[in-house]
């Protein structure tokens, strides 16, 4: 049960940190902003991996779990069991977010978009203007597809990072968040994606869950493909 709780813990800082960066730096308008919400992910599942990464293994996202499960490094009972704690951090997370907007007055803080805009009030993702659905959905399997062959690769019992692993996965969920902001606000995480999408229905925008399989089906689909393509090249070794 410890391993759980450390994946429900894992994903509450992580949608508490990432999308709070977004939420509380008005949306991704700018370089700046994209930098700002990119790290505020990357640097939360560093510090995440340090922490709890002893105890879990610190997977806090179900697109990896879903890779280690096709990779044989974690049973389907664990599997199913990280993903629903997973699931219940980031809900956590989004309902602290929730209450701390909720004591802010959206018309004074300028930097909190009163709108329905994505990732401002929620940190819920969605295709942005001009990226079509195919689009986003091709840009969540690419970018999960690269985020966890990172994770499979440097967390290897052989031929891993060792105690550098988690800095590397950091570093590249920020490159990742820094390429795909722009196209759906990046995902690459269902979890990370189902808590804020509730969110941003109490708001009444349906929008976020109207997409949200999108970013629940690209992130497995890209794990899919990193499982499949480590695996080769690890065999080939």
């Amino acid at each position: 049960m410890k391993k759980y709780i450390a994946e429900m813990i894992g994903t509450m800082v992580l949608v508490l940190m990432g999308c709070g960066s977004a939420i509380f730096n008005y949306g991704v308008g700018s370089t700046a902003q994209v930098l700002t919400v990119a790290f505020g992910f990357g640097l939360s599942v560093v510090a995440m991996a340090y922490a709890i990464g002893g105890v879990s293994g610190c997977h806090i996202n179900p697109a990896i779990t879903f890779g280690a499960l096709l990779s044989g490094r974690i049973s389907g009972k664990d599997a199913g069991m990280y993903v629903l704690f997973q699931v219940i951090g980031a809900i956590i997370g989004s309902v602290l977010l929730y209450l701390i907007v909720s004591f802010i007055d959206t018309g004074s803080a300028s930097y909190i978009a009163a709108g329905g805009d994505f990732a401002t009030r929620t940190g819920a993702n969605g295709c942005q203007p001009g990226v079509g659905i195919t689009g986003g959905l091709i840009a969540e399997i690419i970018f999960t597809f690269v985020f966890v062959l990172v994770v499979l690769g440097t967390t290897d019992s052989k031929k891993g990072a060792g105690n550098f692993a988690g800095l590397a996965i950091g570093l590249s969920l920020v490159l990742v968040h820094i390429v795909c902001i722009p196209l759906t606000g990046t995902s690459v995480n269902p979890a990370r994606s189902i808590g804020p999408a509730i969110f941003e229905a109490v708001y009444g925008n349906m929008g976020a869950l109207n997409q949200l399989w999108l970013f629940i089906v690209g992130p497995l689909v890209g794990a899919a493909l990193a499982s499949v393509v480590w695996n080769t090249v690890a065999d080939k070794e």
